[in-house]
């Protein structure tokens, strides 16, 4: 196996448990496929039971000693010098983000840049997070604290490695709890290289712990691990049922971002020339692997046909190709997800919905990558399976409303709750619509997949519950303690 493209600063196939570099207590590796071409990119260690337990161990060890220790000051300033050298091996960590998840590389970039600015954002809070004095009886001075958990579990999919890294290891880091990470078995090395940056810019032994590993061994072991006093999960419906019913029953509190049906709603007062890049790059950014995506574009009924033929011409325009050439549109993460992905496709084409569009996909693409054409579906009922559930994948479709009640109906109408976006030149109508929308985020002729580092992000509904980015995730991860001194 030729590694020498990877430039890995890691062993791969270790795990990272109390500062130090080791092979999994079970001795056993799992292939990391390049979504690309197919082929074998590295091996990585398959962690489990023992690891995690070594893990948490080591991450209660590192709270009860040196980085329990450190001031919030401090800890800042650990995760300021995290956050510039982040930035500096931007281009190294975008490659291989690029290579691991098969996301195009000027996306790769962006969500190396995005971590950093988490580690800087977090770095600059760790220290400005303040209690309350509380007026109570006379004699009497009540305050609250706020502290770390302890120990927190972080379960990290494969479609945004990097980010979702910054925005709950960061503040958890920040406020003070130690970490024990499980990134996906499908795409960790940035998780890994993760690890070795907060080595190298002088992390406490034991404040981060990464184990590689299956979500039914590694992950099922943190999440009912008896030592961990907060979880936190990004991931399916179905494992985050899983993952909240272990930790209930160590009764330790859980955040949970599980995807979304996100609409993007077109008023037809709308700028639609400022609209049309947003419509499709909130829907196939990453090929559609993303949770907030944009993938049911609603559209009122006298602009729908305009809107459907511009789309239309988008689609066409589309480069789809391998990660490290920079395409509009890479492949998916794997055999199995454009599987699942085919087979919505093929969901289509069995109930006659109209494809108004699909991407070209080169005769010269790799034979063994991962690659489904990016397609739009035209006219699509509302209650219809590809209008409900979460494809996960680069498929977008386009649903005609007859007004504002309409609109919202069909934006609420599933059983996700995470993102929307709103286009109108009606301030009104996009407050009294945004207002009504039963979701985290609401976007107003922008859309942001997610938002910014400082913008609080969750979901309601099955999308989850808890929040993530800003301030909200440091009060996530930390605890209120009420103190009252009786002094006359």
């Amino acid at each position: 196996m030729d590694m020498s493209r990877l430039e890995l600063p890691f062993e791969s196939w270790h795990v990272f448990i109390g500062g130090r570099w080791l092979p999994a207590a079970g001795a056993q590796v799992l292939p990391l496929i390049d979504p690309s071409t197919g082929e074998l990119l590295a091996e990585i260690a398959r962690g489990t039971a023992p690891d995690i337990d070594a893990a948490v161990r080591a991450a209660q060890g590192a709270r009860d000693g040196d980085w329990g220790r450190l001031s919030a000051v401090e800890r800042g300033r650990v995760l300021a010098r995290m956050a510039a050298r982040v930035a500096e091996q931007a281009d190294t960590l975008a490659r291989l983000e690029a290579m691991d998840v098969g996301k195009p590389l000027s996306q790769a970039k962006a969500d190396a840049l995005a971590l950093a600015r988490y580690l800087e954002f977090y770095g600059g809070a760790a220290d400005k997070v303040h209690g309350q004095t509380i007026p109570y009886a006379t004699g009497t001075t009540a305050l609250t604290i706020r502290e770390p958990h302890g120990v927190t579990g972080h379960i990290v999919p494969w479609n945004y490695p990097m980010q979702i890294i910054g925005r709950s290891v960061g503040a958890a880091l920040a406020m003070g709890n130690a970490c024990v990470l499980k990134p996906a078995e499908e795409a960790c090395l940035t998780a890994l290289a993760f690890a070795r940056i907060a080595e190298e810019c002088g992390m406490p032994a034991g404040a981060l712990n990464v184990v590689p590993g299956l979500g039914e061994e590694a992950g099922a072991a943190l999440a009912s691990h008896a030592g961990v006093q907060h979880l936190s999960f990004t991931g399916s419906v179905v494992v985050g049922r899983l993952i909240q019913a272990a930790a209930a029953a160590n009764v330790v509190p859980v955040t949970l971002e599980l995807g979304g049906k996100s609409a993007q709603v077109v008023f037809a007062d709308a700028d639609i020339d400022a609209a049309m890049p947003f419509l499709l790059r909130a829907g196939l950014q990453n090929a559609g692997q993303t949770c907030s995506a944009g993938s049911r574009i609603l559209v009122e009924r006298s602009l729908y046909d305009g809107v459907v033929e511009r789309l239309v011409e988008r689609y066409r325009a589309l480069r789809v190709g391998p990660a490290l050439g920079d395409p509009d549109v890479g492949p998916v993460v794997s055999g199995r997800q454009r599987e699942i992905v085919e087979g919505y496709l093929a969901l289509a084409r069995e109930s006659g919905l109209p494809v108004a569009a699909q991407a070209r996909l080169g005769a010269d693409l790799p034979k063994g990558g991962f690659y489904v054409a990016p397609t739009l579906v035209a006219a699509v009922d509302p209650a219809h399976r590809l209008a409900q559930e979460e494809i996960f994948g680069p498929v977008q479709v386009v649903i005609p409303f007859d007004g504002e009640d309409h609109a919202v109906r069909i934006a609420n109408g599933t059983d996700y709750g995470l993102v929307a976006g709103v286009w109108t030149r009606d301030g009104s109508r996009a407050l009294r619509v945004a207002r009504a929308l039963k979701v985290g985020q609401v976007f107003v002729n922008n859309y942001g997949a997610g938002g910014g580092i400082e913008l609080p992000f969750g979901g309601v509904k099955r999308s989850g519950h808890g929040r993530e980015k800003g301030f909200e995730a440091l009060y996530g991860f930390s605890t209120v303690k009420t103190v009252a001194i009786l002094h006359g």
